[in-house]
């Protein structure tokens, strides 16, 4: 029972590897069908966590289970190498000055270094979690094949029409100066300044006439440091407009918001422009458009802005008007290109206002960052009598994934994957993605909704970067026009040359040198250009392994079988690999998707260095080993976030005890002295409470051989750990044990139990095999060669083979449900006889039970498929009799205590019992 998981685990995971334990298995099933689980890359950044954990063992329970299957299971382990987290880590190495000194291949250079060190560290973490695979053919996002099939997807989507360039607002990072995906946002709660602001109109609706010159429009923002970009005021095309008379002036709100406005701005009692019928002056968003108004920063300039509408604008906060700048927010672009509306962009790549006096600039704050100059503008606005209101509000707001600082929304040049241009068959993206997430089986079901609903309402993806570490977005400029030059034919050099040479080669090598003929500007006949400097996304890079992997080794197939990640992933590499594989082939780079939970601690917080709270999956080897961490991740919903803490896996380790001595106490009778191929009892001659207990086995095995297939880790263990612990344990190895201990060694009734103990080892050995890999192989030392399918190792297993089928045990599960009820009334009432002193001997064997029973129940225990329920019990004898309800009672055992066996039964000259005289006979006559 002390396993020294710790101790003994390195020894046999050393002996795998010098046996090639992973590749036997690979070629046991070679020429089957196969299966591929396509492995995601997790990031070359630090030692493995819980996460990674339960990702990888995960992954590896999978493909145990289908080897088992007959399946061939190659699995490819992979890493993403790329991406912001390592160049970040050399320029803090380095220092930010020297960092920017650097030329481009160098700070690569040293970025590889970092990459092939972190693999190399988390690959033997993995190995010691007992996962097989081809840790020494990994897949590695930086090597040159994969850089050129990066390209090679580019081409593919690009030459569908989905790839555009173009100047759309996006995410970006001041702090890490590069544009961010949708995947790559975290939202958290920020306080920002929400202001009020009258904008003075230059026009005058009809009807207002009246109050030209003293006419303005009121908007609310939470971005006051925008307004030097506003070029538009937004309505709700169909939402009613009034004018709020106030001080002398007219100011135009929603009718919806007008009371609410007037009580916020201690306008006092409302009061509206009205006509000479007296009603309210009313007007539509529709009816206002093309009205125009004094720039609220360079109004006195002469530049002034338009109304427009769209009708994303609500009624629920605000004004019901919305001040736009088409250069800092995805919906007022598309709103102001539909009106023709300027795209302003005053801010720089630091997130600073650009210098100047006029529009394009910060003006007043030319040089500050936007944030700092949000008071600034604030004050500014109150001294030319224009604020009308500032009041502080808390609400979820955007931040980089990376270095946590919150983004801003900024128009610059970058390329995009069009969701929505017309491709192959005249469906866009999102229509062909959305078209084959319907033809995917989702794990859990419900987690097609949360990718769909992405899909169905994402914006187009920006996938440039800038940045030094990754793969170079294929685009040149010619440097006597600047036209961006790319086609077919350069987009073909590229992929040579990044496989011959690397992405390396792009910053390095002259384009003239790789180019040939093709390095030639199409608008100008020029020859001298330029490669540019922006990166491709690092989803991107991940999301192209379909291809890189799954299409270019000869092992794998492609679509995958399945992708299993964490939920997040269906924003990040399940999204990036639906995007690229459709737009590329118009199919899905897999067949099903299983999607996880996240690890937490025991009460439901994240885990972090600071609080404390982190679970070492390393540390845990060292300690518990890591068959107790497989156990936890099957103990575990995995499609929920999973808890963990050191309490929880004492529990685990708990019940990993009781699966490692049951096999430990059923190997103490059958190693060496039971062999089913020559010593087991026909099936149909079994005795009947055997005969119950196989039949309750096959269908055990059948309800985790489903919970495998459904990837239900948790119902493998609930079922496989009750069915130890209620039915083995406490029952059918407890009732038998009698008959195996103290039955003639080669008699018929110990033959029998021995028959179902040697099944039941088997199925626990075979049916735990994929989640206890160490435990079960330990285990295959002992076993009878006729329960190890021929193998050494456990790995190599084939799938249980149940001795019967439901058709044939299904009719037993009746009586053996009744026998199960039958003995819970038995101990529930010997432990009250215990109690009342009715027993004076505190064991069941003292003991004779008289059992009522239903004339339906009593049917089955005495039927044909009953048994003698004195063995289940472990009593001395059972009456049975017919009432209404099920109820036993309990008296003294007659006869006496047998001195060998313990049961109490009518004594022979010798002071034994019958069936003890017998045994001891047989023996002494082998003698």
């Amino acid at each position: 029972m002390r396993a020294s998981l710790a101790q003994n685990e390195p020894k046999r995971l050393a002996m795998w590897e010098e046996n090639h334990v992973y590749e036997q298995m690979i070629a046991k099933n070679e020429g089957h069908e196969k299966f591929v689980l396509h492995d995601g890359p997790p990031y070359a950044n630090g030692p493995i966590h819980l996460g990674h954990a339960q990702n990888k063992i995960s992954k590896d329970i999978i493909n145990r289970y289908w080897s088992m299957r007959g399946y061939q299971t190659p699995y490819v382990p992979g890493w993403d190498c790329h991406g912001q987290p390592i160049e970040h880590k050399v320029e803090t190495m380095l220092g930010t000055e020297k960092f920017n000194q650097l030329p481009t291949e160098k700070i690569r250079e040293l970025c590889r270094k970092m990459a092939v060190e972190q693999v190399d560290t988390q690959r033997q973490g993995f190995k010691r979690l007992g996962v097989l695979g081809e840790w020494d053919n990994p897949y590695l996002t930086y090597v040159n094949d994969y850089d050129a099939t990066d390209i090679e997807i580019f081409k593919a989507i690009f030459d569908a029409g989905a790839i555009t360039q173009g100047s759309k607002p996006v995410h970006w990072c001041s702090h890490c100066h590069t544009a961010l995906a949708e995947a790559e946002i975290e939202y958290g709660d920020e306080v920002s300044p929400a202001i009020f602001v009258r904008f003075e109109m230059t026009t005058t609706p009809a009807g207002l006439e009246a109050w030209a010159g003293r006419l303005f429009v009121d908007i609310w923002t939470t971005t006051p440091w925008t307004l030097p970009a506003d070029d538009a005021v937004i309505c709700h095309p169909e939402a009613t407009y009034v004018a709020l008379v106030h001080d002398g002036r007219a100011e135009i709100v929603a009718e919806a918001l007008a009371e609410r406005c007037a009580a916020k701005f201690g306008y006092g009692e409302v009061e509206l422009v009205r006509g000479e019928d007296g009603e309210p002056w009313r007007a539509t968003g529709e009816q206002l458009a093309h009205n125009r108004y004094k720039q609220p920063i360079f109004g006195d300039q002469g530049e002034t802005g338009e109304f427009i509408y769209a009708d994303y604008v609500t009624l629920d906060d605000g004004t019901g008007i919305v001040h736009c700048a088409p250069g800092h927010g995805v919906d007022d672009y598309l709103a102001g290109q539909k009106f023709g509306i300027p795209t302003v962009m005053p801010v720089d790549d630091d997130g600073r206002f650009f210098v100047g006096d006029g529009m394009g600039t910060g003006g007043p704050w030319s040089g500050m960052e936007v944030n700092e100059a949000n008071p600034k503008i604030i004050e500014w606005l109150r001294e030319r009598g224009t604020l009308i209101l500032h009041e502080d509000i808390n609400h979820s707001y955007p931040h980089c994934w990376r270095c946590k600082e919150p983004v801003i929304f900024r128009a610059t040049s970058q390329w995009f994957v069009s969701m929505d241009k017309p491709l192959r068959g005249g469906k866009s993206l999102r229509e062909q993605s959305l078209e084959e997430l319907s033809k995917v089986q989702f794990y859990p079901s419900h987690a097609i909704k949360r990718i769909g609903s992405m899909v169905e309402g994402r914006p187009d993806w920006c996938i440039s970067r800038q940045r030094n570490w990754g793969v170079p977005i294929p685009a040149f400029t010619c440097q006597d026009c600047g036209e961006t030059v790319m086609n077919d034919d350069t987009l073909d050099a590229v992929i040579e040359l990044f496989r011959s040479k690397g992405s390396d080669a792009w910053f390095t090598d002259d384009p003239a040198s790789y180019l040939g003929q093709s390095c030639v500007c199409p608008k100008c006949g020029s020859h001298h250009l330029k490669a540019n400097k922006d990166i491709l996304d690092v989803w991107w890079d991940s999301g192209v392994s379909h291809t890189a992997v799954c299409r270019h080794r000869d092992n794998l197939t492609f679509p995958a079988d399945m992708y299993l990640e964490g939920s997040d992933q269906h924003r990040g590499w399940f999204m990036s690999s639906l995007m690229t594989s459709v737009g590329a082939y118009g199919v899905a780079p897999y067949k099903s998707v299983v999607s996880q939970g996240f690890t937490l601690d025991g009460q439901g917080r994240k885990m972090s260095k600071s609080l404390g709270n982190v679970i070492d999956p390393n540390a845990e080897c060292d300690t518990r080993g890591a068959d107790i961490l497989r156990l936890w991740v099957t103990s575990v919903d995995t499609s929920n976030d999973i808890p963990c803490d050191d309490s929880i896996l004492d529990h685990v380790g708990e019940a990993y005890r009781r699966f490692r001595n049951t096999l430990r106490f059923l190997l103490g009778e059958i190693e060496g002295q039971f062999d089913p191929a020559t010593d087991a009892v026909p099936y149909d001659e079994l005795l009947p409470y055997d005969k119950l207990t196989l039949a309750r086995l096959c269908q055990v095995h059948d309800q985790v051989s489903a919970a495998y297939e459904s990837y239900r880790f948790n119902v493998v263990y609930r079922t496989l750990y009750d069915y130890v612990i209620t039915e083995l344990s406490n029952g059918y190895l407890n009732a038998t044990k009698d008959r195996v201990y103290c039955g003639e060694k080669n008699g018929f009734e110990r033959r029998s139990a021995l028959t179902v103990w040697a099944q039941i080892l088997s199925m626990l050995v075979h049916d735990l095999q994929p989640i206890l890999v160490y435990t079960t192989d330990e285990a295959m030392s002992y076993l009878p060669a006729s329960l190890r399918d021929g193998q050494e190792y456990a790995a190599l297993l084939d799938w249980y083979q149940a001795p019967w089928t439901a058709e044939v045990y299904e009719p037993y599960l009746a009586a053996y449900d009744a026998v199960v009820e039958a003995r819970a009334a038995f101990t529930k009432a010997y432990e009250a006889a215990i109690a009342d002193s009715t027993l004076t001997e505190k064991t069941t064997q003292a003991a004779r039970a008289t059992l009522t029973a239903p004339a339906e129940t009593l049917a089955l225990l005495s039927g044909e498929q009953g048994c003698d329920l004195a063995e289940p019990f472990v009593c001395s004898e059972v009456l049975l009799a017919q009432g209404e309800e099920l109820a036993c009672s309990v008296e003294p055992a007659h006869g006496e205590k047998c001195p060998r066996c313990w049961n109490f039964r009518e004594l022979g000259e010798d002071g034994l019992c019958p069936r003890c005289h017998d045994a001891v006979a047989a023996l002494e006559d082998a003698e």
